[in-house]
């Protein structure tokens, strides 16, 4: 098949969407799929099957959205008309600009089209200081089913959690719940711990430097840990607030590390580790803790009503209190003054995470771009 991914926002894989986006491209590639990818990366220019349209200008806000490190796209109608001519189906990645044009053409046209769901209104809402609002992120949502979701042939899910949540103030859906899935690099492995952190206990985090992650939780929680004199942070990832994250971790024994690591970088990380810490107080799924207990690494995660991630806990001793830094202290402690029972839960989390194999994902996204495909086909 020939199939147009479109991607109003991709780049460097530092963040959830990119991440999911690339390893989608890749795995339809690999089942022998001819996939073509409308995004602004000026960076993919030449790349074969690369359709790549104009930034979206937004005047004085360009300069906080690059800081977010992102760009948005926006419509150009020439290279939406080049990437869909010939094309057998079409997969949205976010309900903006250039999803919606591609959507309104692929219509006319006749083509089959999907729709991922991986912006939670809070992840835009956030931005314009109303993540607490519910009425701002209730119109987030409506608005997002009544410009683009309504019109699609399917939608996939990552969690159940999303698919109820956006269903309750958007609309029904054809909906597919389907894992973003952790792929083959992330299980347990000798890994050696850097010197400078020998003797230590090591708690990694791996998420942007956002609001909504709650960064400032764990910094907090480590401060309040009777173990603060030997605790080890690391927080993986890429962010606007970095710097304001570093001011508040000053006072720490142990200064955190902040950096963006590859992958293998990363499953490094995750097999000397001592713990996994997930603090978010907003996650649609998160990939990134279901690749640390893939590797075996006990978490301790936010029960955050507005989180898919606390689902992943197998024992109420994996959750703590949302935006709780005592409550986040107290799990860190019983962890590291118990391990063996942490080594008996890292068993168990190295089992229960198989149902998230990323082949069997990708399997699973395959087949439902072919059953959506073929539904179009017979209903003419």
């Amino acid at each position: 098949m020939v199939i147009c991914v479109v991607c109003d926002v991709l780049g460097r894989e530092n963040n959830g969407t990119t991440i999911a986006a690339m390893n989608l491209i890749r795995a339809l590639r690999a089942k022998g799929h001819t996939v073509r990818v409308i995004c602004p990366d000026a960076e993919k220019s030449g790349e074969p099957d690369y359709y790549i349209v104009p930034h979206l200008s937004l005047g004085p806000l360009n300069a906080y959205i690059r800081k977010n490190g992102v760009c948005i796209a926006r419509p150009k109608r020439t290279v939406l008309e080049a990437a869909l001519d010939g094309a057998d189906h079409v997969h949205l990645l976010i309900p903006f600009l250039v999803s919606r044009a591609v959507l309104k053409l692929a219509r006319k046209k006749g083509i089959s089209v999907s729709a991922s769901f991986h912006c939670q209104a809070e992840n835009f809402t956030s931005h314009l200081f109303l993540k607490d609002n519910p009425l701002a992120n209730r119109v987030v949502y409506r608005t997002f089913y009544r410009r683009c979701y309504r019109y699609v042939d399917a939608v996939h899910y990552p969690t159940e959690f999303i698919r109820q949540v956006f269903e309750k103030y958007g609309g029904k859906t054809r909906a597919y719940v389907i894992s973003n899935g952790v792929g083959d690099a992330f299980r347990p492995m000798a890994a050696e711990r850097p010197k400078e952190w020998e003797g230590k206990y090591v708690i990694l985090f791996t998420g942007r430097f956002s609001k909504e992650k709650s960064h400032k939780v764990l910094i907090d929680a480590a401060k309040k840990s009777r173990h603060s004199e030997k605790l080890q942070l690391v927080f993986a990832g890429d962010g606007p607030l970095r710097h304001k994250l570093e001011k508040r971790a000053r006072s720490l024994k142990n200064p955190p590390v902040f950096r963006f690591f590859s992958r293998e970088e990363l499953v490094r990380i995750i097999n000397c580790a001592d713990l996994y810490a997930h603090p978010a107080e907003i996650e649609i799924e998160a990939i990134s803790c279901l690749e640390a207990i893939s590797c075996g690494l006990v978490p301790v995660i936010s029960d955050s009503p507005r989180s898919a991630t606390r689902f992943f806990a197998l024992d109420e001793r994996n959750l703590f209190r949302c935006n709780d830094s005592d409550s986040l202290a107290a799990r860190i402690d019983y962890w590291l003054d118990h391990p063996e029972e942490k080594e008996a839960a890292g068993r168990a989390y190295r089992g229960y995470t198989r149902r998230f194999d990323h082949k069997v994902c990708m399997d699973r996204m395959e087949r439902m771009i072919l059953e959506t495909y073929e539904n179009k086909r017979r209903a003419g």
